[in-house]
């Protein structure tokens, strides 16, 4: 059975060596264990993970400015990274998804939880590639085109990229074209998983990805107190 490369960032040495211990002993997963940004970037450059967790409180380049640059470059834009931090305030949380992040984790956690969400986004991102196709292989409205065969995003004709995570809430919406789907449903369907008090976690990649496709964001509805609708 073939294993996931991780990227472990994290400068406190404790936990550093609790998620060496669960990862390793879960035997899903070859990781390599990083203090810092710089030394992050150096690993990244010899070889691409399948996915990062990244600490956000890093000594020299924080959690944040590497998240930034490496969403920014398209060899990495695609990388999952889950962010771990101490600061759990409502505002953290969407600043480190707006820039592009998978998922966030906040202090203490529990490791079982991590590797759940560590998994799911795994299983999400290799289910892009191998996304059931409807008849015509594709989806395709005026300028607006996704193609799941290679996972793109077309917006008049120029590709977007889009995560792993963003692809898949698109097209999950897309292809349910006027039917509300709730917060729930979209946790379950393109996470994987639900938990309390992430519903926030829907409307900031919802936000994202209406950013990404520019004018074609207004096919995106909001169901107030519901969810969200792709028009039909």
């Amino acid at each position: 059975m073939a294993t996931s490369d991780i990227l472990i960032v994290e400068d406190d040495q404790d936990i550093l060596d609790l998620l060496a211990y669960h990862f390793r002993v879960s035997g899903d997963f070859s990781i390599t264990l990083t203090e810092n940004g710089e030394e992050a970037m150096r690993h990244i450059k010899r070889k691409l993970p399948d996915l990062i967790l990244l600490d956000l409180m890093l000594p020299g380049i924080d959690g944040y400015q590497l998240c930034r640059q490496l969403k920014n470059d398209p060899r990495t834009a695609a990388t999952p990274i889950i962010m771990l931090t101490a600061r759990g305030e409502e505002a953290d949380r969407i600043i480190g998804l707006e820039l592009g992040a998978d998922d966030y984790v906040v202090k203490p956690f529990s490791p079982r939880e991590l590797l759940l969400r560590t998994r799911a986004i795994l299983r999400r991102a290799g289910e892009s590639e191998r996304e059931a196709k409807p008849p015509n292989h594709g989806w395709q409205r005026h300028g607006l085109a996704i193609d799941p065969s290679r996972h793109a995003v077309f917006v008049d004709k120029e590709r977007v990229d889009l995560t792993a995570t963003e692809f898949k809430l698109l097209w999950m919406l897309a292809s349910n074209a006027g039917r509300v789907m709730t917060r729930g449903q979209l946790l379950d369907k393109v996470w994987g998983y639900r938990f309390d008090g992430y519903a926030r976690t829907v409307d900031t990649h919802i936000h994202h990805v209406r950013h990404k496709i520019g004018a074609y964001a207004r096919w995106i509805e909001t169901i107030r107190g519901v969810g969200y609708r792709f028009r039909e």
